[in-house]
């Protein structure tokens, strides 16, 4: 077996600087009491926000200061829970910070109910003689647009409530599957047994040259998601629910509708990339024969994906990824790259250890006032290396959102943040397929763009987007949603995907939904794709040499949420309201291929 050692033996070099934070877990707790104590104080305000502009202004300090406070004490206790979910205390400091937030929820949601009764026209006035109350505006302007989705003070005050409850479908299935999951050991072609852990299934398991290891591990990791199906199809099946019901409460006609609304984005978007996808199949189908003949298989399945064909993958220690990562994105000046550099080796805005109970995946996460710290698992790869560039390109996108905008606009919206993280691998890519004289690691590091980074944002998540309409159509027609529904229907969605010939295994196959918590984030997994196109589109225009490309796209960075996300873009050089830039990304992955294919003959 493996040996994965406990988080009590990592090296703190390589843990996220949570002291930077809150020293203690004790001065966590004062914290979070701090902020239960002070949440009913701002309902001092209650209807009283029309009476100045002066007590206007003291109601949006007090609750923007009560949410900052609240954020910082969440993401501590969501951070510590995922690097060792073992670890019963952060478990139930999650507990804790989630009913917390639920309770600031509740306290602030007279806010906008109010601020609509007041009416745009008394806010206008007020702006115009008030500069504090005039950078506003956009989100003025954004919540007049969503009036006619605004309820009640009192309905927005029990929505807020309902925060908490309608968490608890995704809690229970992150802990099932990260803390109680324990997967049988896959046994390579010696019948040696492995250890199979959510930290290692994703990238040591799957991406090993040993195809017994691969398929024995994908059996194992599938089999106890096959074992729990019924529990996870009912917790994922709730989740939908409670989207359905938010969007009949809130007068929308489609959950689709409702989600895409809260970021302006019309529907088209996500039927654009469903159709463009379905019509590029091809490309996918010729990738998955190309390396179906290099990996010399008379079939390929869903396990062969991420199998190298390189025969030594390239080591890459954690520094040396920085160094890489750092060079390729020299394009965006002096400061940026410092930045980068000094969170990597300095600041330790990466907790990159390997460590028992830690959540699978990585992600980047932090709030107004602390580091934006890195989650991730980094095992010295090529996969890795991308990996660290992709969540530092959100790390910087928050880093200077933060740095740029006021708290109202401190945030950036799903449907933007995957464009700045996947632009750091564009960039990374295309600076190293340029310098990097290695064949060997040449084809690693396409492998990782078409295997890796591809296969996930431009095949899976695309097909997931496929199921997650399905799945809320059918609740929303007031259809039973099951575990054989939604395995049937993953399946016969991959079948379509992968094409005559990749083989499916439809019952293990069937349950990828499973496997991505994703879901549980309302229509976020398109976003994946659309990411990867607007991404790949500002990348280019700076790998091109397009005039102000880089000042365009570290404008894009810095906006925040201080205008609508396709607005944004658009300023930075995309459109994404257009099929436009996803076609060109699958043609930049076809260049991939086509390169590919000559390095290997």
């Amino acid at each position: 077996m493996s040996n994965i050692p406990p988080r009590k033996k990592v090296n703190k070099k390589y843990t996220w600087n949570k002291e930077s934070v809150f020293k203690t877990q004790k001065d966590w707790e004062i914290a979070l009491q701090a902020v239960l104590k002070d949440a009913p104080k701002v309902k001092k305000f209650e209807g009283k926000l029309g009476e100045s502009s002066a007590i206007l202004l003291a109601a949006l300090d007090a609750i923007e200061s009560l949410v900052k406070r609240a954020q910082t004490v969440f993401m501590y206790a969501q951070f510590e829970y995922a690097v060792d979910t073992t670890n019963q205390d952060s478990a139930s400091m999650v507990g804790k910070a989630q009913s917390m937030f639920g309770q600031v929820a509740a306290a602030t949601s007279f806010l906008n109910p109010e601020l609509i009764q007041m009416g745009r026209e008394k806010l206008n006035i007020w702006m115009k003689e008030s500069s504090k109350l005039a950078v506003y505006k956009h989100s003025f302007d954004d919540l007049f647009r969503q009036q006619a989705h605004v309820r009640s003070a009192e309905v927005e005050e029990i929505l807020g409530m309902l925060a908490d409850p309608f968490s608890g479908a995704s809690n229970s299935t992150s802990m099932l599957v990260n803390a109680d999951f324990k997967f049988a050991p896959a046994k390579n072609k010696s019948g040696k047994k492995v250890e199979v852990t959510q930290g290692n299934y994703h990238t040591a398991l799957m991406e090993d040259p040993d195809r017994k290891l691969r398929q024995s591990a994908f059996e194992s990791y599938h089999d106890k998601h096959i074992e729990y199906k019924n529990t996870l199809a009912t917790n994922l099946s709730t989740s939908i629910s409670a989207n359905v019901f938010n969007m009949r409460v809130r007068k929308f006609n489609s959950s689709l509708s409702a989600s895409l609304f809260n970021n302006n984005v019309p529907d088209e978007v996500f039927h654009n990339l469903i159709e463009t996808f379905k019509r590029k199949l091809p490309v996918w189908h010729r990738y998955f024969e190309i390396k179906r003949k290099a990996l010399k298989l008379k079939d390929i399945q869903y396990f062969d994906m991420w199998a190298p064909i390189v025969k030594k993958k390239p080591k890459i220690s954690f520094e040396k990824a920085v160094d890489y990562i750092c060079e390729s994105l020299a394009p965006l000046g002096k400061e940026y790259v410092d930045t980068v550099r000094q969170g990597c080796l300095k600041d330790r805005w990466v907790d990159s250890t390997v460590n028992q109970g830690k959540s699978n995946g990585a992600f980047s996460y932090g709030a107004p006032g602390t580091h934006p710290f890195i989650m991730m698992s980094y095992t010295g790869e090529v996969g890795s290396m991308s990996t660290l560039a992709h969540e530092l390109g959100h790390s910087m996108h928050s880093y200077l959102t933060w740095k740029n905008q006021p708290f109202a606009y401190s945030s950036y919206s799903l449907f933007v943040a995957e464009v700045a993280s996947n632009f750091n691998q564009a960039m990374m890519r295309g600076h190293l397929l340029k310098t990097i004289k290695d064949k060997n690691f040449l084809i690693a590091l396409i492998e990782e763009a078409v295997s890796g980074n591809f296969f996930r944002y431009f095949f899976q998540m695309p097909t997931l987007a496929r199921f997650e309409l399905e799945t809320h159509q059918r609740m929303e027609r007031g259809e039973p949603l099951n575990a054989d529904a939604m395995q049937n229907l993953m399946a016969d969605l991959f079948s379509e995907g992968f094409g005559k010939k990749v083989k499916i295994d439809r019952p293990r196959v069937g349950m990828v939904w499973s496997t991505f918590g994703h879901l549980f984030a309302d229509y976020y997994v398109f976003q994946y794709a659309t990411g990867i196109s607007g991404a790949h589109a500002l990348a280019n225009r700076i790998l091109k040499g397009v005039p102000n490309a880089a000042d365009d796209y570290l404008g894009f960075l810095k906006a925040g949420s201080s205008d609508y996300a396709l607005n944004v873009l658009k300023k930075a050089g995309v459109n994404l309201a257009t099929p436009e830039s996803v076609e060109e990304t699958f043609s930049i992955m076809e260049g991939y291929i086509d390169q590919l294919e000559e390095l290997i003959g």
